[in-house]
């Protein structure tokens, strides 16, 4: 027999400790009137999601956009684990101190060429669960 599992919504302080623990999430948007989800390695800047992308690559057509950001952790052995989502408004990030400030060698991207775009989530909703043992 399973031990119980239990479940409990996060507290936004709850979230944002679990988002920096991640070093990749997944952005879902819109792309040609259909559902496109795309893996990214990110980094916070305060509740904001960062994501560095090609210049030419996708994520020039999401200015404006209306987007929600997802990262979790899951462990299939005791059925356990969490999920973040961050529902946001999409920006190309262009102002020199920003970009200044989120340039953080440490979080470089993964992905092979030129990465020098940096897209914003401006979190407007931050929610969260977690799949936990239940106490005995």
């Amino acid at each position: 027999m399973s031990p119980p599992i239990e479940m409990r919504t996060l507290s936004e302080d709850e979230c944002l400790d679990l988002l920096r623990s991640q070093p990749v999430g997944r952005l879902v948007f819109t792309e040609n009137a259909l559902p496109a989800v795309r893996p990214v390695n990110f980094l916070l800047d305060g509740t904001d999601v960062i994501i560095r992308t090609a210049p030419d690559s996708w994520s020039h057509r999401l200015a404006g956009s209306v987007v929600a950001f997802e990262a979790d952790h899951i462990d299939p052995d005791t059925h356990t684990g969490w999920s973040v989502v961050v529902l946001g408004t999409a920006a190309v990030v262009t102002d020199i101190d920003s970009l200044v400030r989120i340039s953080d060698p440490h979080h470089r991207p993964w992905a092979p060429g030129r990465r020098d775009r940096y897209l914003r989530v401006t979190a407007g909703e931050i929610t969260g669960r977690r799949l936990s043992l239940a106490p005995a």
